[in-house]
């Protein structure tokens, strides 16, 4: 699993435009990661959902009557 990760930032990030220094890079991997393919990307394994969706579908509900 952790190939197909490397290689889906590899893609989509990484190899789409060149960086002026690693530092650059480095934050953009960061927020690639924070911003997007934990919060927003879907994922295969959980059902087309985003991990946040996965969570947020997880929690137990209260209900107040």
């Amino acid at each position: 699993m952790a190939e197909s990760f490397f290689a889906t930032i590899k893609k989509e990030l990484v190899h789409r435009q060149s960086w002026p220094s690693r530092r650059d890079l480095s934050s953009a991997v960061f927020e690639y990661i924070e911003a997007f393919y934990n919060r927003q990307r879907r994922h295969s394994t959980l059902g087309y959902l985003s991990q946040r969706n996965t969570r947020e579908s997880r929690k137990p509900t209260t209900e107040h009557t």
